[in-house]
């Protein structure tokens, strides 16, 4: 399975060397007649990001669906998941943006 590990930062300067890695990523795992097997691509070391990490992940996720592979996203941060959620394409890279921590009172449904 093809791996692009995240660095712990993943801003616009960054973005086009990891847009890189994830064409080698998927390029790595696609064999003549062989198995497709999922990119997977390790999160779990982000720490400082911006919206330009959801481009690359959307990106890498586009190369492996094109490729005939699935995309499989790991160990992302909260941060990222309530991002995505906010740009609306948490559902796309298999994210769940975790609960708000606002805790002001919600109104009663019936």
């Amino acid at each position: 399975m093809p791996t692009l590990a995240l660095p712990a930062t993943a801003t616009l300067a960054e973005a086009s060397a990891i847009a890189r890695n994830a064409e080698e990523a998927v390029m790595q795992g696609v064999a003549p007649g062989g198995e497709r097997p999922a990119l997977a691509v390790d999160a779990s070391a982000l720490q400082s990001f911006d919206t330009s990490v959801l481009a690359v992940l959307l990106h890498a996720r586009r190369l492996a669906l094109g490729a005939g592979c699935a995309f499989e996203l790991a160990g992302a941060p909260d941060k990222l998941a309530q991002l995505a959620s906010l740009y609306g394409v948490a559902e796309l890279l298999g994210l769940t943006a975790p609960p708000s921590s606002d805790s002001s009172p919600r109104p009663a449904t019936a």
